[in-house]
């Protein structure tokens, strides 16, 4: 049977280019986002079919990703893997000129948190399975923290999601559970595309290359391979 993969910020463009990319190679994806995504999530299954289906988190908690997940193999087949691909950016001013935190708790909530509680659902399947693999994303700021100035909160975030992705791919090793990270540079997105107008988007990195990148990560091709973090810069 095909292997069944479940992407978290399915309907972002990221999300829905990876979901694109693995159904078109095979794979069977449970697509999951929150309730507001519902239509999205809809429009998706229409456009790639029975190979994809989506599930709609009634709230970003660790219960709720269980129930999701509870739901997914009665209807594609047990859960070989994740991408946890859900996140955010907020950034422009520099730390200590920003009074507010609200920015700071909601790029670790959107980046950090969404992560671990997608992991603390997954984590028990794929262990009592004795198999699996999950990858992160992460991003060059973790690696050059330089580059994220103005957005403390963003590359903290994304510097922690990175860390937990290299603990737990310790603790689960010798279940036979792989848990990698990516660190992308800036996506070619229409999102990136509007927000930086005079900047050269050749040089930033295809969500379809990122795809390519992740899926194989996923695949038994990189059976051998955990732990590890990939940049994935482009010409950026």
């Amino acid at each position: 049977m095909a292997p069944v993969i479940v992407v978290s910020g399915a309907v972002g463009a990221l999300g829905s280019a990876l979901s694109t990319h693995l159904v078109a190679r095979g794979y069977r994806v449970a697509g999951v986002g929150l309730r507001r995504h519902e239509e999205r999530l809809r429009a998706l299954e229409k456009e790639l079919g029975a190979s994809f289906a989506g599930f709609s988190l009634e709230a970003d908690s660790t219960p709720a990703w269980d129930a999701i997940l509870g739901a997914v193999e009665p209807r594609l087949g047990a859960i070989s893997g994740a991408a946890l691909v859900a996140g955010g950016w907020r950034g422009g001013r520099p730390f200590h000129e920003d009074p507010d935190e609200g920015t700071w708790r909601s790029m670790l909530d959107e980046n950090l948190e969404s992560a671990q509680r997608a992991l603390r659902a997954l984590m028990p399947r794929l262990v009592a399975r004795r198999a699996g693999s999950v990858v992160v994303v992460g991003s060059r700021n973790v690696e050059r923290p330089w580059s994220g100035t103005g957005a403390a909160g963003y590359t903290v975030a994304k510097s922690a999601v990175v860390a937990l992705a290299r603990v737990v791919a310790a603790e689960v090793r010798e279940a036979g559970v792989r848990v990698n990270a990516v660190l992308p540079s800036t996506i070619d997105t229409p999102a990136n595309r509007s927000a930086m107008p005079d900047a050269d988007p050749s040089r930033w990195v295809e969500p379809g290359s990122l795809s390519a990148v992740i899926e194989f990560l996923l695949s038994d091709a990189a059976r051998d391979v955990s732990g590890a973090v990939l940049p994935v810069y482009g010409r950026a």
